[in-house]
């Protein structure tokens, strides 16, 4: 049999295996996964944090406004550097999505996720990483067609319009990389943590999760600063 056939065949199997979640409970006949419960408890978490940080703020802030405040500037610094002046406008866009990647991939780490029957990681679920990338597609195209109609379309024919067939597929393909990058990455990190737990069970996993805790936060921040870039290119003319 042809190696690629082999191949395809495995990578087909690695991939039903990746996304056999199981279904807790229905709603609305919809299937509720582990990975959904805990996405359900994160933007929860999120919502409870920036109540409590917006609730009682004060001109002489406390440790934790402090805390909240540093991270808020460090964000708007990052998009700065990248959008320029016009990082304002899409600030609370980009930052949700980086707040709940975060969240989504330090919630693998929490002791018990993956093994207890409704906590996982959203992240390591490529439905909950593409469902990203849609959102991600979807404020993309919001976003220029904000800036003018007209622009929206010229920039799929710019600099010829015989590329129009390429950049249309490259602008389908941008969410779907963003979606398989994340997905990957974090799955692969889990994946090997589980491994090496199975042959090391002293040392090695510990060693796993201590990069861990650098390798999640590097894949939020990857996931949105891409995101900024893309959106950076489809506002080029705005002032």
């Amino acid at each position: 049999m042809d190696g690629r056939k082999v191949c395809s065949a495995v990578g087909g199997e690695e991939i039903a295996m990746m996304e056999s979640s199981e279904v807790l409970f229905k709603i609305f006949g919809l299937g509720v996964t582990a990975e959904v419960v805990t996405m359900w408890g994160i933007i929860g978490v999120i919502a409870v944090i920036c109540l409590i940080a917006t609730g009682r703020m004060k001109e002489r802030p406390g440790r934790f406004q402090n805390l909240i405040e540093t991270g808020v500037e460090y964000l708007q610094n990052f998009f700065h550097g990248i959008l320029g002046e016009k990082s304002r406008r899409y600030f609370p866009f980009l930052s949700t999505l980086f707040i709940f990647i975060i969240f989504s991939n330090y919630s693998g780490l929490i002791p018990g996720a993956g093994v207890f029957r409704y906590f996982k990681a959203p992240t390591s679920s490529f439905s909950v990483t593409l469902g990203l990338g849609i959102v991600t597609f979807l404020g993309l195209q919001y976003y220029a067609i904000r800036v003018g109609v007209g622009h929206f379309f010229k920039r799929f024919i710019t600099p010829a319009a015989f590329m129009l067939p390429l950049l249309l597929l490259d602008e389908i393909i941008k969410p779907a990389s963003l979606a398989m990058r994340l997905f990957g990455n974090i799955f692969g990190e889990e994946t090997v943590t589980e491994e090496l737990y199975g042959l090391l069970p002293i040392g090695a996993p510990a060693l796993m999760m201590g990069l861990s805790l650098l390798f999640c936060a590097i894949q939020a921040v990857v996931f949105t600063m891409l995101t900024a870039i893309y959106l950076d290119e489809a506002t080029e003319l705005e002032e």
